[in-house]
């Protein structure tokens, strides 16, 4: 959807919403997504917006695997995200009941949700079985519930034939890419979704689906850096956002997520940043391979870093990262972890510092209550650090209470 002036000359009420609650105005607000370089992303009465001059947003993936299916407990994550301050949720189950679980996920909150629609074609009707056809009624079903982002991989042959030349030591780790890659190598066919694209606009642009373009050739280990294919694939993402951006459709670029070395995380951002104006969702990404069990500390410290270079939209990680699906619990510590990594992208990128100004202020003045108000998990921070008045650390020899004391001077 376009959002122009109206005949009034009268901000929509979506964008003046946003542009309030980000503090911005209204009408480069509306200037920057009708130039395709932010969008707002809705779910009935509740809209956020991502890209150029807005916050960064964190988004939560959930959702069941073939292995393990409890509605229950993806429900239960949903709720702690929303709860926990995620600005999306991403469903991308692929156990059983995948419709019953995305009403159970839409039932109990009321932020964005995000889908990757070939993640429920291939479970329900296998990858060998299904056809463009089935692909393409997903994408409608889903769009009629009211889904607020679909995912679809621009993957093509030549991307494919890239990947075979380099070698990678992980290849292809994206699951949505590997789907539609094998779905093109078992029917020796194009991609349905280029093959589908001008329908798949069509859909969105009726249902205000905001389009997300997947980062198929992401590299999966530090080792497979930067490399054609990933090139190949931001070329192809880029027309096809053009494309959709020209049919009135709202598009997001997904790329530079994955795993990336610390040091070329900012130059593989700035490069996205300087071939495309639409705003840029990145996974991860990764600076190490050896943070098991901790990948939500390790990459907390590359979104930081691609939050300050200019990623716009981050999806956080869990401690289960690479291990299993993640517990409620660990999707709260994995949200809270991308949202320290979200602020300080924001503090390099904006000069969002009015938090950061007070609560120092509050630890000037002692005030540990304020201080446990401020946190981005109060709960937490009240259980590691106690309700009491004094920081157990420093005691009679707190610094602030010395010099204090001190610099008072006699008579003060």
């Amino acid at each position: 959807m376009r959002y122009r002036l109206s005949d009034h000359s009268r901000v929509p009420d979506l964008v003046q919403t946003v542009a309030d609650a980000e503090h911005i105005d209204p009408i480069k607000l509306l200037r920057d997504i009708n130039d395709g370089s932010a969008v707002i992303m809705c779910r009935e009465d509740r809209c956020i917006g991502i890209g150029k001059g807005l916050r960064i947003k964190v988004n939560v993936n959930i959702g069941t695997s073939n292995v393990r299916s409890f509605p229950r407990d993806e429900v239960e994550k949903a709720i702690v995200a929303e709860r926990s301050g995620a600005d999306t949720i991403s469903d991308l189950s692929m156990g059983d009941r995948v419709g019953e679980i995305r009403r159970l996920i839409f039932e109990h909150t009321s932020i964005p949700i995000t889908t990757v629609p070939i993640y429920q074609t291939a479970a329900e009707t296998g990858i060998e079985a299904m056809t463009a056809r089935d692909i393409i009624a997903t994408i409608r079903e889903q769009a009629l519930e009211g889904v607020s982002s679909m995912v679809v991989h621009g993957i093509t042959p030549g991307i494919l034939e890239l990947c075979r030349q380099k070698k990678r030591t992980m290849g292809i780790v994206s699951k949505g890419g590997s789907i539609t890659a094998a779905f093109m190598l078992h029917n020796d066919c194009q991609n349905p979704f280029l093959e589908y694209f001008p329908e798949i606009l069509d859909v969105m642009k009726k249902h205000d689906v905001v389009l997300s373009l997947g980062n198929a050739a992401r590299s999966g280990c530090i080792e497979d850096a930067w490399d054609a294919a990933q090139r190949e694939e931001l070329r192809t993402n880029i027309e096809l956002a053009e494309q959709a951006h020209r049919a009135g459709v709202q598009v997001i670029i997904e790329g530079a997520g994955g795993h990336i070395r610390y040091d070329r995380i900012a130059p593989c951002i700035q490069h996205y940043k300087d071939s495309s104006r639409f705003p840029l969702f990145v996974a991860g990404p990764l600076p190490t391979d050896i943070a098991l069990g901790f990948d939500h500390i390790a990459g907390c410290v590359g979104a930081s870093a691609a939050g300050a270079a200019g990623a716009d939209y981050l999806c956080c990680i869990t401690p289960a990262e690479h291990l299993g699906l993640p517990t409620p619990d660990q999707v709260r510590e994995g949200l809270i972890t991308w949202r320290i990594a979200a602020h300080i992208g924001d503090l390099a990128r904006l000069g969002m510092d009015q938090p950061d100004r007070v609560m120092a202020c509050r630890r000037a003045h002692m005030d540990r209550k304020g201080q446990l108000a401020l946190a981005l998990d109060p709960d937490m921070a009240r259980e590691r650090g106690g309700d009491g008045d004094i920081c157990t650390m420093c005691g009679d020899f707190c610094a602030l209470r010395l010099m204090g004391r001190y610099l008072k001077g006699p008579g003060a």
